[in-house]
């Protein structure tokens, strides 16, 4: 992969991460509030649903542009290392790569957007004000290993299942996937992995919720998934686990095909 398409991988990606961010940005309000901690109704119900959206809004173009040109990246420097049936393995590799870079622009934007929305009545800056204020940068970072753990488990199940799914279908039409076939793989492909992994993030919002100085917010994963299971059982590990699968499922169709027609088009 030379120059040009890595930036047109930089641009497809920032214009995929947008529009599925945008587009399914209630339906993620949702599932905030049904995991919060004080409930679904006390953190809003369905007032505001658009609460926190400026931060997605600055956030997901370089989040997904930095996701996706590392993920071609490894796909690429490790393809002459890989043979053919360890393409999973380099899809995995490829993906928890680009995970663990982009969450480093996610998670900040991820804490802002998470308390505004439990929060609709407060200014998504003032948001941000308060926990610079309080907790300084690193408040911005609190929940980054527990979203890390919750991504590279998502992207280890998403994009090999979605790479896999296009090979068949390419195979079976015997000549390569077009977008919305590609799109249609995204769909099966995320909504699977939102359904396995959605205990984490379950976690992962109660640790950038929690109270500053609670046993929660110190940021471990365990304690957090003990704690929610101890007081709610399975079922509260599982909290909005349907609106995280349908948005997830209709953001790997907007998102991976968005992705794949852009790159096509600027190709």
């Amino acid at each position: 992969m030379d120059r040009p398409q890595f930036q047109i991988s930089l641009v497809a990606g920032g214009i995929a991460g947008v529009s599925v961010d945008l587009i399914l940005f209630p339906l993620d309000t949702i599932k905030t509030r049904l995991q919060s901690p004080q409930g679904f109704t006390k953190a809003g119900g369905f007032c505001g649903i658009y609460s926190g959206v400026p931060s997605t809004a600055i956030g997901s173009f370089p989040n997904a542009a930095a996701f996706f040109i590392t993920y071609e990246y490894v796909k690429y420097f490790l393809r002459p290392y890989s043979p053919s049936y360890l393409t999973p393995v380099t899809h995995m590799m490829a993906s928890s790569a680009a995970e663990l870079v982009a969450c480093l622009i996610r998670v900040p934007s991820e804490v802002v957007k998470q308390r505004a929305q439990v929060s609709p009545s407060v200014p998504t800056f003032q948001v941000f004000s308060s926990i610079l204020r309080e907790e300084g940068v690193h408040g911005l970072y609190r929940g980054y290993k527990s979203t890390v753990l919750r991504e590279i488990p998502f992207s280890l199940v998403q994009f090999p299942v979605w790479e896999y799914l296009k090979a068949l279908w390419a195979r079976k039409q015997d000549h390569a996937v077009n977008s919305w076939q590609s799109a249609v793989c995204g769909a099966f492909a995320g909504g699977f992995a939102a359904a396995v992994t959605t205990p984490l993030d379950v976690a992962k919002t109660r640790i950038m919720l929690a109270k500053t100085g609670s046993k929660i917010a110190t940021g471990k994963v365990l304690p957090a998934l003990y704690e929610i299971w101890r007081k709610q059982g399975v079922p509260g590990l599982f909290a909005g686990v349907f609106p995280r699968m349908a948005a997830i499922s209709l953001g790997g169709f907007i998102f991976l095909g968005t992705y794949d027609q852009t790159r096509s088009l600027l190709l």
